[in-house]
């Protein structure tokens, strides 16, 4: 058997290939849902197997892995018995403690680069590190999607990026703008309200004096 990928079946216990077909899944398997990165590889390289994925929108979504229960239950056991170990507690603190450095590094990086983007008068000191502060703490979470989690573009144009997107839903009224279902004119909406974004940007950078209504001001009180 080979190990090919499906998408869920119309019932319990099947799966749909890339042509459409429905094929039942074989005696004695099951389906490790999942969650449990260590056991699905360890599952993967033990042998047979079908990987269940669904499309939602752009993304792919794992939806398990069918494999012999016999297997699952082995690798599973054995897994079991390595995580119980001192050893493996230690290994895994370490990881930790690594991936915390990692974290807390870039959070730094990140509030240095959101800094530098705005670039607030010095009048206007105060703000623009609360300003940072807020867009960072948002933008910058584990798992939280954003911008500034993608290693696809440098971090000057993430520390922009995150700012307008921040400023997008915290001072404009674009969560509960009624937008027209017509292709593209999200993406124009965005524009023009990223432009009002960045005029205002503007003033504090000239450090000209700001109406009271400010909306940044507002965001941040």
């Amino acid at each position: 058997m080979s190990s090919p990928t499906f998408s869920p079946g119309p019932r319990e216990g099947t799966v749909r290939d890339v042509t459409g077909m429905v094929l039942t899944v074989p005696k004695g398997w099951s389906l490790l849902p999942p969650g449990d990165a260590g056991l699905t590889r360890r599952v993967k390289a033990a042998g047979d197997h079908w990987v269940v994925q669904e499309k939602k929108g752009r993304k792919m979504f794992s939806r398990g892995v069918w494999a012999p229960t016999a297997t699952i239950e082995k690798m599973r056991a054995g897994l079991d018995a390595e995580r119980s170990t001192e050893a493996y507690a230690k290994k895994q603190k370490a990881a930790a403690d690594r991936r915390e450095k990692v974290q807390n590094e870039y959070v730094e990086d990140f509030h240095g680069a959101v800094l530098a983007f705005i670039d607030f008068h010095p009048d206007y000191d105060a703000l623009a590190n609360r300003f940072a502060k807020a867009v960072t703490t948002h933008a910058t979470p584990v798992g939280s999607g954003t911008v500034a989690r993608t290693k696809r573009i440098p971090i000057e144009r993430r520390a922009e990026s995150a700012v307008i997107a921040w400023m997008r839903h915290q001072t404009t009224a674009y969560d509960t703008m009624t937008i027209p279902r017509v292709k593209g004119k999200r993406r124009e909406v965005r524009r023009m309200l990223a432009q009002r974004s960045k005029e205002l940007l503007h003033l504090y950078r000239q450090g000209r004096e700001i109406p009271s209504n400010c909306p940044l001001k507002a965001a941040l009180k």
